[in-house]
């Protein structure tokens, strides 16, 4: 199923939650805020939520520095 990634299509698996695409791209969740379709899908319905096809999705993380 085809879906855009912060921007770029993506590829997956049908039935990819939140969780398992996060875990797909090597992200740590705790550290990931996500966006699906300009809402924020809170980070306790990761592992349930299942994505759709042509849904968006924006992973966001914070960045430190000095």
């Amino acid at each position: 199923m085809k879906l855009t990634v912060n921007g770029e299509g993506r590829e997956v698996a049908e039935g990819t939650t939140v969780l398992g695409l996060l875990e797909e791209l090597g992200l740590r969740p705790e550290i990931v805020a996500v966006e699906i379709n300009g809402e924020l899908a809170p980070r306790a319905g990761h592992g349930t939520r299942k994505l759709c096809a042509a849904d968006v999705v924006e992973f966001v993380t914070l960045v430190g520095g000095g």
